[in-house]
């Protein structure tokens, strides 16, 4: 082994090439300028499906965004193949600004919050008139989730054929927000996917609820050439069974909105969301905020808006309706 005294030239000093290459290190990066625009279908395992004009193209998430999450209904600049031939794989450089971000956690001691969908700009929420029966607590969660992503809510109710909407709507009438209710039969003659498809024109809308609800044959029957698994309720514990696995965007028939279909839940936490946000969603009430006390629950006794009620200035059932979505965070969905 040569050795090197302490006068050594410098030719006499060997240099290992780099393995990785000779070209300087720099944190300029490309701009992509020519990339493509795309909007994302699917996601699964690290694959994602995207839709640029008319093709479906498979693709990846490339180094340089780093820990960027991308989701369904993310609107992102793609470069690489983009035939979407089999076995091609493109690379998305490029994450666009969301317009809004539907976000949940497992619990509400989770601090993880999970994205469920962006860029949606309603939120259908489906629950079941029967068989399984509701859970006011889930659907209350789910309107503070939407009230805080600044998503327009929109009550689904199924299975009509089994038992009354009157009694549940009686719980949500102040909040004044639109519902569909629908039933086995009408979907299959098509008046149910109707009226829900009057209110799904002209937008991008996210559909979540608990597993056997009839969510995902709802999406069946508003996008008929796409179909995904049904499952059915247990006759024992009452619940579904998970059959959608993975996020799912569907162009309506007539190509005027899109439908994003989502696993169904048993938990919707709302660790992330800031309470004074959700005010927002009261236009009615929240001028009557301007006299709270700094930092005000909204339910205590000295906040403002008990007098701005008496004063006229709003429905009581709207006050009520407020305090009880705020409050959906101290309680368990099954209370």
């Amino acid at each position: 082994m040569r050795r090197y005294g302490k006068h050594t030239d410098e030719d006499d000093v060997r240099v290992r090439p780099n393995r990785k290459g000779n070209r300087p290190r720099t944190s300029i990066r490309p701009k992509h300028e020519d990339a493509a625009e795309g909007f994302v279908l699917t996601v699964d395992r690290g694959r994602l499906t995207v839709l640029v004009e008319d093709r479906t193209v498979v693709a990846m998430k490339a180094r340089e965004l780093g820990r960027k999450g991308v989701v369904v209904g993310d609107r992102v600049a793609v470069v690489g193949d983009l035939s979407g031939a089999k076995d091609t794989l493109a690379r998305i450089v490029r994450v666009e600004e969301r317009s809004s971000v539907l976000r949940r956690t497992a619990d509400d001691d989770d601090p993880f919050e999970r994205v469920v969908v962006a860029n949606a700009d309603q939120l259908a929420i489906v629950t079941a008139l029967a068989d399984p029966e509701p859970r006011p607590r889930l659907i209350d969660r789910c309107l503070v989730a939407a009230y805080d992503a600044g998503l327009e809510p929109l009550l689904v109710l199924t299975k009509s054929d089994l038992a009354p909407a009157e009694k549940l709507m009686e719980s949500y009438g102040a909040l004044g927000m639109p519902y569909v209710v629908t039933n086995r039969e009408e979907l299959a003659d098509g008046d149910a996917a109707a009226r829900v498809r009057e209110r799904l024109e002209g937008r991008i809308t996210a559909f979540v609820g608990h597993s056997g609800v009839g969510k995902t044959t709802l999406v069946n029957h508003l996008v008929p050439d796409r179909q995904r698994a049904t499952g059915h309720v247990n006759a024992v514990t009452g619940r579904g069974r998970h059959t959608t696995t993975s996020a799912l965007a569907l162009p309506l028939p007539d190509g005027s909105g899109w439908v994003i279909d989502t696993p169904g839940v048993r938990s919707f936490g709302l660790a992330h969301i800031d309470p004074s946000r959700v005010i927002h969603a009261f236009p009615d009430l929240e001028p009557g905020t301007e006299e709270c006390p700094r930092a005000c629950s909204h339910d205590e006794p000295d906040c403002a808006l008990d007098r701005w009620v008496t004063d006229g200035h709003a429905d009581p059932q709207r006050l009520y309706s407020l305090r009880r979505l705020l409050a959906t965070r101290e309680r368990r969905e099954g209370d």
